[in-house]
């Protein structure tokens, strides 16, 4: 009898046990699978990186940042080490941002990007679990071409009193508009050539980052019909040594000289030979130059390469500026409020030299404007001057394709 109930008292304690073990297999199967399926959404999250993005301001430093946003001395002293080789980020600019990439979930540094200018970004990548590793490097940097979407844009209009007003009128992006008076600059004076009824076309990239739009890109094709004459340029980079723009008949619109040392403002007074009354002064004067009426300050270009062959006070052109271009050209810049050059510089096309000003023998701010050739002073707006380097007979072909879907939009 007693062995009997041994026995059954074996049989149940073995039910429950192996109850209990089915119950524990269930409860463990089961709150997995309720696991994963509470955790599979936060996993999904998780998985993205975390990006935070710092605004440069007046007074910051790269260390100085770098600690606002928990980033310890040591890992900002690696990633500035890292990128030393291709940008300095002591030299970071106000108005521009770093932007910091974590990884998903544990918040570790994996990448920042500094855009240095508009074409192109400072990346540096780290692996932060090198650290062990003494003898390999945490980080490493490129500077790499900004991933813009590019779209392909056109627009026209018709001039009603500028050039600048009138695409402005028209939504066109300001910085287009000085990009497109910077394309035809060697053949088109937006200060004096502009008549009432002129019409311009252009096809332009427009730049979008994250779909958003960011800026205006390179001007395309364009076209200009001053006055009845026609202006195109077009875009096109035959060889490193040779890119910029051409005519329709792939001759390089690039000259020796400007057309205007100054841009988007007004001719006040033309080139004259004979005597020109200043009632301010009561005399009467010569006035072999142009005049440029701007705003005080406004920026005055060389425009052509050249030395500095003057620069300092001269009696009644106030502050001057003289560039020697070659044997044959001087161009001679009065009235500045200030130098940007001086004796003995080496200028490019198109850098500043001085600022406008009404110093010496002026009655108001503007650009006392001359060119000499052989000593002589000659009307600048009338002196034709040779193109720049035309495109290759080998590569003219290459050149005609290019700019053949062009032509078609703009309607040649």
């Amino acid at each position: 009898m007693k062995a009997k109930k041994n026995l059954l008292y074996i049989i149940g304690a073995t039910m429950i046990f192996a109850s209990g073990v089915f119950y524990l297999h269930l409860n463990k199967v089961s709150g997995n699978q309720v696991a994963i399926s509470a955790t599979e959404p936060e996993l999904k999250l998780l998985s993205v990186d975390r990006q935070e993005k710092i605004a440069i301001e007046n007074g910051s430093t790269f260390g100085i940042l770098m600690s606002q946003v928990g980033i310890d001395s040591n890992l900002s002293q690696l990633i500035y080490s890292a990128a030393l080789s291709e940008y300095d980020l002591a030299n970071i600019r106000v108005g521009h941002f770093l932007e910091l990439i974590f990884n998903p979930g544990d918040d570790i540094l994996k990448e920042l990007i500094y855009k240095i200018d508009s074409e192109k970004e400072l990346r540096v990548i780290c692996d932060l679990n090198k650290r062990v590793e003494a003898h390999k490097d945490v980080c490493s940097a490129s500077v790499v071409p900004i991933p813009y979407e590019v779209k392909i844009v056109v627009k026209e209009g018709k001039i009603e009193n500028s050039l600048y007003q009138s695409a402005l009128a028209d939504g066109v992006d300001e910085r287009a508009i000085i990009a497109l008076a910077d394309a035809f600059q060697w053949s088109v004076d937006f200060a004096l050539d502009p008549r009432v009824g002129d019409t311009f076309k252009f096809i332009y990239e427009e730049r979008y980052l994250n779909s958003e739009y960011k800026m205006p890109g390179k001007i395309l094709a364009g076209q200009y019909i001053n006055d009845g004459k026609k202006y195109q340029v077009y875009y096109f980079k035959e060889s490193g040594d040779n890119e910029g723009y051409f005519d329709e008949n792939g001759n390089s619109v690039q000259k020796l000289f400007l057309k205007a040392p100054v841009s988007f403002k007004y001719i006040s007074s033309g080139f004259t030979t004979g005597l020109r009354y200043v009632e301010a002064f009561n005399i009467s004067t010569g006035h072999r130059a142009v005049d440029y009426a701007a705003a005080y300050g406004t920026p005055i270009r060389a425009v052509g390469d050249g030395t500095v062959i003057f620069a300092a006070y001269n009696g009644a052109y106030g502050n001057m500026v003289k560039i020697r271009h070659n044997g044959t050209h001087q161009t001679n810049y009065g009235h500045m409020s200030k130098f940007a050059v001086k004796k003995g510089t080496q200028v490019k096309q198109g850098d500043i030299i001085g600022y406008i000003g009404s110093t010496g023998f002026s009655t108001g701010p503007h650009l006392h404007y001359e060119m000499e050739k052989n000593g002589v002073k000659i009307n600048p707006l009338a002196e034709v001057l040779p193109p720049g380097q035309a495109i290759a007979e080998e590569n003219r072909e290459r050149f005609f394709d290019s700019i053949k879907d062009w032509q078609t939009e703009l309607g040649d």
